[in-house]
């Protein structure tokens, strides 16, 4: 027993470092200097940190990328949410068919799914094509499987079904037993599962890139510029991207802990 447990943590271990082999790679070609003949930078400078935070265009591709991520995540919390408590709890029939039409973006690849958006909002009495609102509808479908999937699965741990069913027998109503009962106990799998969303918009770049392309410059398309020009500077936007990334995930983790420890009910 002791030996596999050695085994295990060697194995997670090694997993680990390589994992993180191509981060620090990125990490020390964003501050080197020169690096050419050895295995370690030769000379380190911010040089590029610094120019990467004195330009506008960043700052700028970086609003435009959080309000098209804060849109589609935020729509998509506010409709999937009620929708997958209401065909879970009281119309179980359907959720099959929910399902099957939350896991389809799985099934449609973004390059085709942009060239079909494209065709179909370019004219008629709907164009939108080039505007930043296609792009929130594509990141709202993108992201249907990762909602689905952590809403209904905290549902299926809490056994919703029964806890509403015992609201409704001590006088609640339908929205006051979701309010009060259901929705402050799977606040941890919304969280992980706006998360999850949050991580996957932030490196998209096909839809970004063939529905509104530089017209509405997001982060995306600001790195895949600046690949061209400079190597430093994309590895000083891709460290920052993931500094972001991590601060986000250690919040939400945080928070996710914090609501474990204080269940509600608890005193």
């Amino acid at each position: 027993m002791k030996s596999s447990l050695t085994f295990h943590k060697l194995f997670v271990g090694l997993l680990v470092i390589y994992l993180l082999i191509p981060l620090v790679g990125t990490l020390l070609f964003s501050i080197a200097g020169k690096w050419d003949h050895t295995i370690l930078p030769e000379s380190y400078t911010l040089k590029w940190y610094i120019e990467l935070f004195q330009d506008e265009r960043f700052y700028d591709a970086f609003r435009r990328t959080l309000f098209l991520i804060v849109i589609s995540v935020g729509l998509s919390v506010v409709i999937m949410l009620p929708t997958i408590f209401i065909i879970t709890v009281y119309f179980s029939k359907w959720e099959g068919l929910l399902q099957a039409a939350a896991m389809l973006p799985y099934g449609v690849p973004p390059i085709v799914g942009a060239v079909g958006l494209i065709k179909l909002y370019s004219a008629g009495p709907i164009q939108i094509a080039g505007t930043p609102w296609i792009l929130i509808g594509a990141y709202f479908i993108t992201i249907l499987p990762f909602m689905y999937q952590g809403i209904r699965n905290s549902l299926r741990t809490l056994n919703a079904v029964q806890l509403v069913d015992a609201a409704e027998l001590l006088g609640a109503t339908k929205f006051q037993a979701f309010r009060t009962v259901v929705f402050p106990n799977i606040i941890s799998g919304i969280l992980v599962s706006t998360l999850l969303s949050v991580s996957l918009l932030f490196s998209e770049f096909a839809f970004a890139n063939l529905l509104v392309g530089g017209r509405f410059e997001t982060l995306q398309i600001y790195l895949s510029d600046k690949l061209n020009s400079s190597g430093h500077l994309t590895s000083a936007i891709v460290i920052t991207y993931y500094s972001m990334i991590l601060l986000l995930t250690g919040t939400v983790l945080k928070l996710t802990f914090r609501n474990k420890r204080n269940p509600v009910g608890s005193k």
